[in-house]
C-alpha cells in the first residue's frame, strides 16, 4: 500500500469524571497534549494536529487525521570490521554470518559503511508498520495513567488514581471503539451530557461527530468557545446594569472551568454594605462566590454583582435569589468583623504579635517587626532621607498589627489593605496608613509595572527593610533556596528589592544594607558572602529578563558594586553603545593590553569581579619617559590617557554613565591606532619597557570601568 493510499481517521479520547477542581485543569490540558503528541511520535503514527479540551466533568483529546498505519521502522546496525567479515576472496566469514543472523537478514544483504576511516559491515533492518487500531488499546490507558494531578483520589483500585472518580470513557478511532478498561471503567461510545440541560447518556457515532453531539446536549466542550460565550453574556448584561464588570483574568479562568455552559446573571446586595472597604467586598465576592464585581462608569463600586450559573433555568430569578442569599450571609460576617476590629486601635494589637511564631529559629512576628523597624531606620539614614524617618518608624511598628484582626484572619489576602483602612480610622499619618498597604508591593514576582509599585518612599523603605530581613534571616536559619525549594520565597524577596529601588529611583547600596542586617541579626561573615552572591545572581537574572546581555550585566555590576539603580542606569548607557564599532574595538584592545602585560610578566593578577585589585597588580603612578616615545601613536595614546583619567574618575564618582561612555569613545581610536602602528616588544629594552609602561597605565584606566575582556564583541573591519 503506498503512502497516499493509507487511510486517515480522527481519534477522540474523553475521560468523564466527577467535577474536577478548576485550578487543576489548565495545567493538565497542556500536560495531556504534550504526552499524547510525544507518545504518537514515539509510535511513529502520523497525524495532522492534536487538540485538548476540558470542562469540570471531562478531559478530552481530539487528534485529527491520524494515519491508520504506523510508519515503517528502518534502522541501520553496524557490525564487525569488513576485514573480519569477509576474507581476501570476498567470502563471508563466521563473523559475517553470525552478525547477519542476529539481525534477521541474509549475508548477501549486508552493506559496507565507513566510520573513522575503518570499513565495517552493516545490516539494514526494516520493520513494517502495524495498524494504528492495534496500537491504541495499549496507548490510551497508558496515557491516562500518566496524568498526575496536584491531589489525586482513588475509588476502587488503590493503584488507579485520578483527580476525581472516573465515570465513563469514550474512545473512538473513526467510528470504531478502541477497546480497553481503566479504573474499572470500560471504554465505549457513550458520553454524558450536561448535568441539568442535556441527556444523561449521549451516544457518539464517530470521532468527527463528538463535539457536535455534546453541544446538542448543552456541553460547550471547547474552552475557547466557552470563554467567548461567557464574555459575550457578561457584555450584554453591562447594558442592563449601566456599569462596568471587573473582568479579573484569574476569575474569568476559574469560572471557565466551573461550568460546561456559562449563563451569566445579575445579582445585588444591600447598599449598607458599601460602607465596608471595597477590597473586602470584592475579595468576598471573588474568593467565596466567584462573582464579578461591578463598578459605575466613574469608578465607584456598585451594590451589584455578576455571577455565572451552570444552568439556564426556566426562571433565573430562583438562581439569582439563591446566590444573593448566600452572599448576604458572607457580607454580614464581613460587616461584623469590620465593626469588631474598629473597637481596638492597631497600635494596641502590636503586643499580641509576641504570641505568633514567625519561624521557630527566628522567633515571633513581633521580633521580626522590631528587626525590620531597625533596618528601615538604617535605610533612611543611609539614603539621606531623615525627613521620613518618623513615619517610617511608626509604619514599621504597625506593619503587621492587622494580622491579628478578625478581617485578615478570615481573608488573609487583605493583609495590608486592612492595616491601611484601620490606620486611617485611627487617625494615623496618611503616609503611615498608605505604607501599611504599600509595604507588600509588588505582591508577586511578575508585578513589576508602575501600577503595582509603592507610590511613596515610606512604604518603599518599609518593603525594602522587610525583604532584606527575610533574606538575611532566612539564610541565618538555613532556609536558603535550593533547586526546587524556596519555602520562604527568598528569590521573590530579592527580586522585589531591585524592582522597588528601580521604581522609586532609590540609590541604595544593597551590600551595605545586607551587612547592616547581618550585624543586627548576628549572621556570620561566610553566610553574608553567600547572601550577596545570591542577590547578585537574582539581579543578573532580572537584567537578562529586561533584555540586557549577560556579559554587559556582569560588567555593570563590577563597576557599580551592589547598587541596583546605578547598575540599571549603566546598563542602559552601555546598551546604547554596545553595537558601535569603537566599543567593540575598545573591548578587543583591553583584552590585548592585558594579555601583553601578563606575558611580559608586568601583570601577575587581575581585578576581581567586585572591582578590587588583587595582590601583584601594578599600582597607580606609572613612570613613562616621553623621550623614548618614537612613534606618534604612542604619544597620542599617552596624551589620551592623561586626558581621560580625570574625566573617567569624575564620571564614576558622579555616576555619569553617558559621560563615561563618551570618554571611552575618545580613547578607543587612540588605543586602536597604537596597536596598528607600534610594536610593543621592541628589540631595544628601554623602548620596550616604556611602551609596556604606557600599556600598564592604559590597563589601570580600563580596570576602572570593569573587565571589558568579558564582553563577547567583534569589532567591525578596520580600514
Amino acid at each position: 500500500m503506498s503512502g497516499k493510499d493509507i487511510g486517515k481517521r480522527d481519534l477522540v479520547l474523553e475521560i468523564g469524571s466527577e467535577e474536577i477542581p478548576s485550578r487543576f485543569v489548565p495545567a493538565m490540558l497542556e500536560t495531556l497534549k504534550n504526552l499524547a503528541v510525544a507518545d504518537l511520535n514515539q509510535l511513529r503514527i502520523p497525524f495532522k494536529e492534536a487538540l485538548v479540551c476540558a470542562t469540570p466533568r471531562r478531559l478530552a483529546l481530539f487528534v485529527r487525521e491520524m494515519s491508520e498505519l504506523q510508519e515503517d521502522l528502518v534502522a541501520t546496525f553496524r557490525g564487525p570490521a569488513w576485514s573480519s567479515a569477509f576474507d581476501a576472496l570476498g567470502n563471508a566469514t563466521r563473523a559475517a554470518a553470525g552478525f547477519a543472523g542476529s539481525k534477521g537478514v541474509s549475508v548477501d544483504d549486508l552493506k559496507e559503511v565507513e566510520a573513522d576511516g575503518v570499513r565495517y559491515v552493516a545490516a539494514e533492518v526494516r520493520e513494517a508498520g502495524r495498524p494504528t487500531s492495534s496500537l491504541l488499546p495499549a496507548l490510551l490507558p497508558a496515557l491516562i495513567g500518566k496524568l498526575v494531578f496536584p491531589k489525586n483520589m482513588y475509588w476502587a483500585d488503590p493503584a488507579v488514581r485520578f483527580a476525581r472518580p472516573i465515570r465513563w470513557i469514550v474512545a473512538l478511532f473513526g467510528d470504531e471503539v478502541v477497546p480497553f478498561a481503566y479504573g474499572g471503567v470500560t471504554s465505549g461510545r457513550v458520553s454524558g451530557g450536561h448535568r441539568f440541560m442535556g441527556k444523561k447518556h449521549v451516544e457518539i457515532p464517530s470521532a468527527c461527530e463528538f463535539m457536535n453531539r455534546l453541544y446538542d446536549n448543552a456541553v460547550i466542550l471547547d474552552q475557547n468557545k466557552r470563554r467567548q460565550t461567557l464574555l459575550a453574556g457578561i457584555a450584554s448584561l453591562e447594558h442592563e446594569i449601566d456599569g462596568v464588570v471587573e473582568l479579573d483574568p484569574e476569575l474569568v479562568e476559574e469560572n471557565l472551568y466551573l461550568v460546561e455552559n456559562p449563563v451569566p446573571f445579575i445579582g445585588s446586595f444591600d447598599e449598607r454594605f458599601l460602607e465596608i472597604p471595597q477590597e473586602v467586598l470584592t475579595t468576598s465576592m471573588k474568593k467565596n462566590q466567584k462573582y464579578f464585581a461591578v463598578r459605575a462608569k466613574e469608578g465607584r463600586l456598585k451594590n451589584v454583582f455578576v455571577g455565572v450559573a451552570n444552568n439556564r433555568a426556566a426562571d433565573m430569578k430562583v438562581i439569582r435569589e439563591g446566590n444573593e442569599r448566600v452572599l448576604r450571609s458572607r457580607l454580614e460576617d464581613a460587616a461584623f468583623f469590620w465593626e469588631e476590629d474598629r473597637k481596638h486601635p492597631l497600635a494596641g494589637r502590636v503586643e499580641r504579635l509576641k504570641s505568633i511564631v514567625y519561624q521557630e529559629k527566628l522567633g515571633t512576628v513581633h521580633d521580626k517587626v522590631m528587626a525590620t523597624q531597625k533596618l528601615a531606620l538604617w535605610l533612611c539614614e543611609s539614603l539621606k532621607m531623615p525627613d521620613i524617618s518618623k513615619p517610617v518608624e511608626r509604619a514599621a511598628l504597625l506593619a503587621k498589627a492587622d494580622l491579628v484582626t478578625h478581617m485578615v484572619y478570615e481573608f488573609p489576602e487583605l493583609q495590608g489593605v486592612m492595616g491601611r483602612e484601620y490606620a486611617r480610622l485611627d487617625g494615623e499619618d496618611p503616609r503611615v496608613a498608605l505604607a501599611l498597604y504599600e509595604q507588600y508591593l509588588p505582591r508577586s514576582s511578575s508585578e513589576s509595572d508602575s501600577d503595582n509599585m509603592p507610590t511613596d518612599d515610606v512604604g518603599a523603605i518599609l518593603g525594602l527593610a522587610e525583604r532584606l530581613y527575610i533574606i538575611v534571616s532566612g539564610y541565618k536559619a538555613g532556609l536558603e533556596p535550593t533547586g526546587t525549594q524556596d519555602p520562604y520565597a527568598l528569590r521573590r524577596a530579592a527580586r522585589c528589592v531591585s524592582e522597588i529601588l528601580w521604581a522609586r529611583k532609590l540609590d541604595a547600596d544593597v551590600e551595605a544594607a545586607v551587612k547592616a542586617a547581618a550585624l543586627q541579626n548576628s549572621v556570620p561573615g561566610e553566610t553574608v558572602e553567600k547572601i550577596l552572591s545570591f542577590i547578585e545572581q537574582r539581579l543578573l537574572i532580572q537584567l537578562k529578563e529586561k533584555g540586557f546581555e549577560h556579559e554587559l550585566a556582569k560588567l555593570a555590576i563590577s563597576v557599580t558594586g551592589s547598587r541596583p539603580l546605578q547598575v540599571l542606569r549603566l546598563m542602559e548607557a552601555l546598551t546604547e553603545v554596545k553595537d558601535e564599532e569603537w566599543f567593540a574595538a575598545l573591548a578587543t584592545a583591553a583584552v590585548r593590553v592585558r594579555n601583553i602585560l601578563q606575558k611580559a610578566g608586568e601583570l601577575r593578577a587581575g581585578r576581581s569581579e567586585k572591582g578590587e585589585f588583587k595582590e601583584g597588580e601594578p599600582a597607580a603612578g606609572v613612570n613613562i619617559d616621553p623621550a623614548l616615545m618614537l612613534k606618534d601613536a604612542e604619544k597620542t595614546l599617552c596624551e589620551a590617557i592623561e586626558k581621560m583619567e580625570p574625566l573617567v574618575a569624575e564620571a564614576l564618582r558622579e555616576n555619569d554613565w553617558k559621560g563615561l561612555t563618551a570618554s571611552l569613545s575618545e580613547l578607543s581610536p587612540a588605543i586602536t591606532g597604537f596597536f596598528k602602528d607600534v610594536m610593543v616588544m621592541d628589540p631595544d629594552e628601554r623602548v620596550r619597557a616604556n611602551r609596556l609602561a604606557v600599556l600598564r597605565r592604559a590597563n589601570a584606566l580600563f580596570e576602572e570601568v570593569g573587565n571589558l575582556g568579558t564582553l563577547k564583541l567583534e569589532p567591525k573591519a578596520q580600514e
